[in-house]
């Protein structure tokens, strides 16, 4: 549930799609343990519908992390919410989620959505081959809306200019599709449907698994700069990625 002291209205929110390599889990993870941020709300009604785990929090904290939870600055004062999404939806209930998350989007107030969603390398067209990163408008509405005006002006969007936009009411005969993508295309599918939906728009970056610290790094990069992030930080690694998701070096000793 929501905290009663933290209001969303008017806050951009980042969503991270499980997706290739789990990179937008990483590059919110970043974002949390560099910009400082604190767990504020719990999402315990979307949370029903993705497989149950609990586990240490960050530093060593009190308390436990749950599947789905909503992070910023407790007081208030940021411009912006990050969800962090720590389980994937469990596959009877893929639909039932997509539309309760949307409604909480929808019903919340934000200003608007940014989706994060890592795409499978070996998917990669030549017309791909300028940059990993890209975006995509959930719509062609105009005025075009100011995230995808500010994501516009740093990289490429994913659809060739003049295309017909994939959630149109006339899309081509050819269904979209982004393969390795988990909920990204139904997800945005179903806020694209509703009129009362927030303006939206996704990041999506190409990437092969294994350690993807610096993919990380490179999208909370373009998120920083997208939700207006103009205080001066640095980049810090959470311990849990030392802990236990990366592991330590191994022993120099075992080499000779």
């Amino acid at each position: 549930m929501a905290s009663n002291a933290f209001s969303t209205s008017g806050k951009i929110l980042v969503v991270p799609i499980v997706s290739t390599a789990n990179l937008p889990q990483l590059a919110v993870d970043i974002l949390i343990s560099s910009l400082g941020l604190e767990r504020v709300a719990i999402l315990s009604e979307q949370a029903q519908y993705l497989i149950p785990v609990a586990g240490m929090l960050d530093n060593n904290a009190p308390g436990i992390t749950t599947p789905l939870e909503l992070f910023s600055k407790p007081s208030g004062f940021a411009e912006y919410a990050l969800v962090q999404q720590r389980s994937p939806v469990m596959q009877a209930c893929k639909l039932e989620f997509i539309q309760s998350f949307v409604k909480y989007a929808t019903e919340g107030g934000f200003s608007s959505i940014l989706f994060l969603t890592g795409l499978d390398l070996s998917n990669r067209p030549d017309s791909h081959m300028i940059t990993p990163a890209y975006f995509l408008p959930t719509s062609s509405s105009t005025p075009v809306p100011p995230l995808t005006e500010k994501l516009s002006s740093m990289i490429p969007p994913f659809m060739p200019p003049g295309s017909p936009h994939p959630f149109s009411s006339s899309p081509s005969s050819e269904p979209f599709k982004l393969p390795s993508s988990g909920l990204t295309v139904p997800l945005l599918r179903e806020m694209s449907g509703n009129a009362s939906a927030p303006a939206s728009a996704t990041i999506l970056q190409y990437v092969l698994e294994g350690d993807n610290r610096e993919d990380a790094v490179m999208m909370a990069t373009i998120v920083a700069r997208a939700i207006g992030i103009t205080e001066e930080f640095a980049w810090k690694e959470p311990s849990s990625w030392r802990q236990g998701l990366f592991g330590a070096p191994h022993d120099q000793t075992l080499f000779g």
